[in-house]
């Protein structure tokens, strides 16, 4: 065979090869496409329940007392004797000045006293002369009438030298200028040595700290908006209406003290078409300050019966917000819902969603309608750590039985503070869910360490015990359910860490 002969033989080998090689692939038919496994999602149950309501605006502090410090008296300003921006106490002395003229003028006006009390006694000495002879007919009665009438005028010109006296010292006073309130004050308008008249009187201002006020606006529409889901049981006010109010920090912090609604302007603005809020909380260690922008949060009101969701559940399309939401076969939907407010970090849901639902909340982002799920409860958050600055510790169970939380349990606080972190807030939660329907009173009992002035710590271990009061409030805890224990000792512990803290604790009704 030549080699051209088994070139040829060797290509008529190759193409049968390939030939049998494609009617074998075409007997078997397309290749099957890969198995998808079925996806494992987190799941929650969109079971109605009570949803504690925040109210959140942004708000700006103002002094309860602004005063301005003026001159009463004309005259040369000798000194300023307070540092400008201290906080000063009431009747601590701002400013001196020149005493001399008005030391000369209270000695003036204590010659004309003398003078015309000179003259009363003379005066005096007349009439008892005149009385007599004209009771004898010796004298007549227009020299009686005369020597009464100068007694009278003299008497008279002894009181208007006695008001002048009067005046010249309360004007010698007034050269000792002195804070009529205990605050913070600002920098002196007039130098010293500078001529004050009624026309530069003013020389400076004290703004009281403690309590401060805090303002905020409500537009028309929310003022409406509120009313009417409190009209139709959508919300549910506080008892008595009394909101406690929570101040955010600049910096996102949280102010340790809450305070109360004092004042609702009645009227609205015209120009804006809201009307004002003020609020009023103690400030003793005067971290706020006056014109300072801060955010405020009302506590205490409750959505009834209310559908929430996490947040990073709720998704958004082209046609609004949706869910996924799984069947009784597994699989997962998308369900169209009607989203409301927020409620820390859930979403209430107004519509779209039956009672019993079950939502997923992670593993959304390979989904598909209609495709198969291993669904799973959501995880509860990790319990509090004892490390963080605020944090629980539970003890043992007093009653069976109890749903959430068991009681006692302790709140611990950094040192010198009342604020609680975000850890103990989770706690407190936590905590309060746990008390729905429990037949309690809760005793809430704030303790310190032995650092600190008595009077200093009283009041820390009282303002910790509210924070604490006010975080059980907001999820929902009714107010007349939760009483401040005073502490056998103030003092919580030897340890000063072990000491730092809030004890929760249940009693019967």
């Amino acid at each position: 065979m030549t080699g051209a002969s088994a070139r040829r033989a060797a290509t008529a080998c190759m193409a049968a090869a390939i030939a049998a090689t494609l009617l074998a692939a075409c007997s078997r038919g397309p290749p099957a496409p890969p198995v998808r496994p079925t996806p494992d999602v987190s799941t929650v149950t969109a079971t109605p329940r009570d949803l504690p309501l925040t109210f959140e605006f942004l708000a700006q502090t103002q002094s309860s007392q602004s005063v301005n410090i003026q001159a009463r008296v004309s005259g040369f300003l000798d000194k300023r004797v307070y540092t400008e921006g201290d906080v000063v106490r009431a009747g601590q002395v701002l400013f001196l000045m020149d005493p001399k003229p008005f030391r000369a003028q209270v000695d003036a006006a204590q010659a004309q006293l003398n003078n015309a009390q000179a003259a009363l006694d003379v005066a005096k000495f007349d009439l008892d002369r005149v009385k007599p002879l004209a009771e004898q007919k010796a004298l007549s009665a227009k020299d009686l009438d005369d020597a009464n009438g100068n007694f009278l005028s003299a008497r008279a010109n002894v009181d208007a030298a006695r008001a002048n006296l009067e005046t010249a010292k309360l004007n010698l006073s007034y050269t000792t200028i002195t804070s009529p309130i205990t605050g913070i004050t600002g920098s002196a308008v007039v130098a010293d040595g500078s001529y004050v008249s009624s026309s530069n009187s003013q020389l400076t201002t004290v703004s009281a700290l403690s309590p401060m006020w805090v303002t905020f606006s409500l537009s028309e529409a929310e003022a409406l908006r509120y009313r009417e889901e409190v009209e139709r049981g959508a919300v549910r006010r506080p008892a008595g209406g009394h909101y406690t109010v929570q101040i955010v920090m600049a910096d996102g912090t949280l102010f340790p003290e809450t305070g109360r609604i004092t004042f609702a302007d009645p009227g609205y603005n015209t120009q804006t078409g809201t009307f004002s809020v003020r609020v009023q909380v103690a400030n003793p260690d005067g971290l706020l300050r006056p014109n300072q922008f801060v955010r405020v949060k009302l506590l205490g009101a409750v959505r009834p019966n209310a559908q929430a969701v996490p947040l990073r559940a709720v998704q958004q399309g082209p046609k609004g917000h949706f869910l996924w939401v799984v069947g009784k076969e597994g699989t997962v939907e998308m369900r169209p819902v009607v989203v409301g407010d927020w409620a820390g970090d859930e979403w209430v849901i107004t519509g779209g969603l039956d009672p019993t639902s079950v939502v997923v909340v992670d593993g959304t982002l390979t989904l598909t309608p209609g495709a198969k799920v291993n669904a799973k409860p959501l995880a509860a958050p990790a319990a509090v750590a004892r490390a963080s600055p605020a944090a629980v510790v539970q003890g043992a169970p007093k009653e069976p039985g109890l749903a959430g939380p068991h009681l006692p349990a302790r709140i611990y606080f950094a040192s010198g503070t009342a604020a609680l972190d975000a850890n103990a807030r989770e706690a407190l939660r936590s905590i309060g869910n746990g008390l729905a329907g429990a037949p309690y009173v809760v005793e809430v009992t704030g303790y310190v360490d032995a650092s600190g002035s008595a009077q200093r710590n009283k009041e820390l271990a009282e303002r910790r015990a509210r924070a604490v009061r006010d975080a059980l409030v907001a999820t929902g805890v009714p107010p007349d359910r939760l009483r401040l224990a005073p502490p056998a000792s103030i003092v919580g512990h030897s340890d000063a860490e072990q000491a730092r803290r809030v004890d929760i604790a249940l009693s019967p009704r």
